[in-house]
C-alpha cells in the first residue's frame, strides 16, 4: 500500500526546548503560544528541567541521540513550515541540532539564545555559546536575544567596554544569522525598545509600555510566536511586527499561577476580557523575562 502526500491544513512548527513544568517557559510555553496563533506544533525535547515560577533549580539534558531521533522521526513523518529553538542543554545537542538543520536549509528557523532564567539562574555555558556561535547562527533567519543575551553572544577580547547594541547586532549577523531583533525588556528606558536588525542596519523599531510585572517565559512566547508567524506566510518585518503586539497583549493579561513571576495568558483572545497584569496584582518589579 503507498502512503498519500500530507498537506497539512495547519502550518506546522517544530520546536527545539527544554520542559518547564510551571507550563510558564519552555517548550510547553511554545505549545500553547502556537497553538493559539492556528500552528500544529511539532516537538523534541532538549532536556528537563525542574523549575517553577520562582527560578530553576536543575536542569538534565536529554542525550544527544535521543534527540535526534525524536527529530528525525517526525521530520520523516510530516512536513515542517517553521523551526523554533530554545534551551538546548549541552554541547551535545547543539552538534545534533546543527547537523538536523543542516539537511533543511530551506526552513526558516528562529533561534531564541536562551542563557540564562529570569532570575539569572544559567542555562548555557560558555562551550555551549561557543558551539553556538560557530554550529547555529550561521543556519539561523532569526535570531531573538534581549540585549544582556545579544552583548554575551557578541562580546570580544577586544573590548574595552561593553558593547553597543548596534555593534552586537553587527557582529551576530556578521557570524551568520540573516536578521536579529534585541528585545529592550533588561535596559532601562522608560518604554520597552525592540529593534529589528538586518544586513543594512536598523529595519524596524518598536516601543512597547513597559508593564509593571515580571514574567516567566515572554522571550519563549516572542520567538515562537515569530516562527508561527513565518510559518504560516509572513514575511520577516510583518512576523516580528505581529509577533510583538500578540506577546505585549499576553503579557497585558498575565495571570499569577504561582508564588514568582507572572505567566503570559496566550489564550487572552479566547477569554473575551482586557485585564491587565497590573489589574491583576502584577507585583513591583520592574522588568520583564525575554
Amino acid at each position: 500500500m503507498t502512503s498519500t502526500p500530507v498537506s497539512p491544513s495547519l502550518p506546522q512548527v517544530l520546536v527545539f526546548a527544554a520542559s518547564d513544568p510551571s507550563s510558564g517557559a519552555g517548550i510547553q510555553a511554545d505549545l500553547l503560544t502556537l497553538a493559539s496563533l492556528g500552528c500544529h506544533p511539532l516537538t523534541a525535547i532538549t532536556a528537563l528541567t525542574v523549575q517553577d515560577t520562582t527560578g530553576v533549580q536543575s536542569v538534565h539534558p536529554v542525550a544527544a541521540e535521543l534527540l535526534e531521533q525524536q527529530a528525525r522521526t517526525v521530520l520523516e513523518d510530516m512536513p515542517v513550515h517553521a523551526f523554533k529553538i530554545g534551551v538546548l542543554g549541552s554541547v551535545e545537542n547543539v552538534v545534533a541540532v546543527a547537523e538536523i538543520l543542516s539537511d533543511y536549509p530551506e526552513i526558516p528557523l528562529i533561534f531564541d539564545p536562551v542563557l540564562a532564567s529570569g532570575r539569572g539562574d544559567e542555562l548555557s555555558g560558555e562551550e555551549i555559546i561557543a558551539a553556538m556561535r560557530e554550529l547555529l547562527l550561521p543556519q539561523t533567519t532569526l535570531l531573538t536575544p534581549n540585549a544582556p543575551e545579544a552583548r554575551r553572544l557578541a562580546e570580544s577580547d577586544e573590548d574595552e567596554e561593553e558593547p553597543s547594541i548596534e555593534v552586537c547586532a553587527k557582529r551576530l549577523i556578521e557570524m551568520g544569522a540573516q536578521y536579529v531583533l534585541i528585545t529592550g525588556t533588561h535596559e532601562n528606558t522608560a518604554q520597552v525598545i525592540n529593534t529589528l536588525y538586518g544586513p543594512d542596519g536598523v529595519i524596524r523599531r518598536d516601543e512597547w509600555e513597559r508593564l509593571p510585572g515580571s514574567y516567566h517565559g515572554s522571550g519563549c512566547t516572542l520567538a515562537s510566536a515569530i516562527a508561527g508567524c513565518l510559518a504560516g506566510g509572513a514575511s520577516i518585518e510583518d512576523a516580528v511586527r505581529d509577533a510583538q503586539d500578540y506577546t505585549w497583549q499576553t503579557l497585558k493579561n498575565g495571570f499569577r499561577g504561582g508564588m514568582g513571576q507572572f505567566i503570559p495568558d496566550r489564550f487572552f483572545w479566547a477569554r473575551g476580557g482586557d485585564e491587565t497584569a497590573e489589574q491583576a496584582g502584577a507585583n513591583d518589579e520592574p522588568k520583564a523575562d525575554a
